[in-house]
């Protein structure tokens, strides 16, 4: 492509397509709820239908180089930006499980491959200082992404106007279709000769064990106690058929994804940590709000203005690392910071309980996790693929692995974090429970206060229900407390283990 581009509409055009990626994913898991409730489906189907989304989007990003290679750059993304616009105008006007798991596919088709091909207009269009600054708007969006998206749903939710979180999508998309259109060089399709291969039954293979694998994981939440084994068996199959795949790309000698050519020590260890940082992106998402909403019982609207508060900060962190890295690219130190900020995100929600303040609490907490993702995930994208950049086609192939392996990473993240509160939670809930009986002091002060409160207006027996039933909701929020003080406690560890990985590691540095 050419590189002398109109360098402001490419850097928006970056931009856009980015945010759509993000926006899209953040904002649906925040308003999950509430788009629950208008669509009419449970936990259960909502559940069923990301990882649909996530499987489908696994699949585009596979495919996006094959696809490349045939239609051109330009004409790829005209494509996915019209079928995103369908998708997102699908889901907007959805009313049923059928019509919003319909939409939903139609958006992975458009919308998964986004964030890869935005990195790939990096790559072919911009060079020298141009390529650095469109780093800098992709990273920029990002962070904007992230930081607004739990802003702009609750502002939709709150205004009883749930769709216009599609229809903003809806609206970026023909955004990024006019600037594609208008700023991309002409398509130069590759050579017969060059063409890479594709076979469908791998393909089929690959979806169907993506699929397997993120639904069995997120149905560990509804039959953690119940018959686990065949979820258990579905994983092996899962990761078998994953391995399976991985392996008939290694072997090719013109193959889909150039696996054999990304086993070295750099992008290997940048993968660990990308999925790292995805883990904790899809935990952290997960159990924040959980913690605002139902343990400390903060309204949803609060709670989104708060996680915008918060994540804002990654805003911030990124306008600091866009001018510390030319400058100073050695990556050690940034690690060292981000795992700390982390580790003193996690030591903070240690410390809160059911009085715990926002502002004082909570929001520190929120700005060392941005710190961490927007310090940790633009420096290990700068470090990782160094030694794919001599051969387009492996370079594009290691971007689109990457982004595979973040769709895996987040529902991950969700998973372990669902299965720990609930685990947890439960374990705490049997332990207090054992208290509540009539000899004990605490038990019979806080029953017989609630009984004298209530009894004048709605008599003893009536208020001797409601006193037992206050007293329930009580115990679940301190075992919820409980295990979300744990849950923080394993993160502020994690952080210390980061940094102690990062001093000993002598790969990237």
């Amino acid at each position: 492509m050419n590189a002398r581009q109109p360098s402001r509409l490419v850097y928006a055009t970056i931009f856009t397509l980015t945010a759509i990626e993000f926006l899209q994913l953040s904002m649906t898991a925040f308003a999950a709820g509430p788009i629950m409730g208008e669509v009419s489906i449970g936990p259960e189907d909502f559940s069923l239908i990301a990882s649909v989304y996530a499987s489908v989007a696994i699949l585009m990003i596979s495919m996006q180089r094959w696809f490349v290679e045939r239609l051109g750059g330009r004409r790829f993304i005209q494509c996915i930006t019209s079928i995103s616009v369908l998708g997102s105008a699908l889901c907007a006007s959805s009313h049923d499980f059928d019509s919003f798991i319909g939409g939903r596919v139609v958006m992975a088709i458009g919308g998964g491959a986004m964030f890869t091909a935005a990195r790939m207009i990096i790559h072919h269009v911009l060079d020298g200082r141009r390529r650095f600054v469109g780093i800098a708007c992709l990273a920029t969006g990002v962070a904007l992404s992230i930081a607004a998206a739990p802003w702009l749903a609750s502002l939709a939710v709150a205004n009883e106007t749930w769709s216009a979180i599609f229809w903003l999508l809806a609206g970026l998309g023909i955004a990024a279709f006019l600037l594609a259109s208008v700023t991309l060089p002409n398509d130069v399709v590759t050579p017969l000769e060059r063409l890479s291969h594709i076979n469908l039954w791998e393909q089929i293979l690959l979806v169907g064990s993506s699929f397997v694998l993120l639904y069995s994981l997120q149905r560990f939440y509804y039959d953690f106690y119940g018959d686990v084994a065949w979820i258990a068996v579905a994983l092996c199959f899962a990761v078998a058929g994953l391995l399976a795949y991985a392996n008939r790309q290694r072997r090719r000698d013109r193959p889909l994804l150039h696996i054999r050519q990304m086993l070295h020590a750099r992008y290997l260890a940048g993968m660990g940590v990308f999925i790292f940082a995805y883990l904790m992106l899809g935990a952290n998402n997960y159990v924040v709000p959980v913690m605002l909403q139902r343990t400390l019982g903060y309204s949803w609207e609060t709670v989104g203005h708060f996680e915008a508060l918060g994540l804002g900060f990654a805003v911030l962190t990124w306008a600091v690392m866009s001018q510390l890295l030319p400058r100073y690219p050695a990556p050690r130190k940034f690690y060292v910071t981000g795992f700390l900020a982390l580790a003193g995100s996690g030591f903070l929600l240690t410390r809160i309980d059911t009085s715990a303040n926002l502002w004082y609490d909570v929001l520190p907490a929120l700005a060392l996790n941005s710190i961490f993702l927007l310090t940790v995930l633009p420096v290990t994208a700068m470090q990782t693929f160094r030694e794919t950049e001599y051969d387009e086609s492996v370079f594009s192939n290691a971007q689109q692995l990457k982004n595979m392996l973040a769709q895996a990473g987040i529902a991950l993240g969700v998973t372990l974090a669902t299965l720990g509160q609930q685990w947890r939670a439960t374990v705490h809930y049997a332990t207090l429970n054992t208290n509540i009986h009539p000899g004990n002091s605490a038990f019979n002060a806080m029953f017989d206060q609630i009984c004298n409160t209530l009894t004048p207006a709605i008599g003893p027996i009536d208020a001797a229900h409601i006193a037992m039933a206050r007293i329930a909701q009580l115990l679940a929020q301190q075992a919820s407390m409980l295990a979300n003080m744990e849950y923080f406690a394993v993160i502020a560890v994690l952080g210390v283990l980061g940094v102690i990985v990062t001093m000993m590691q002598r790969v990237l540095r």
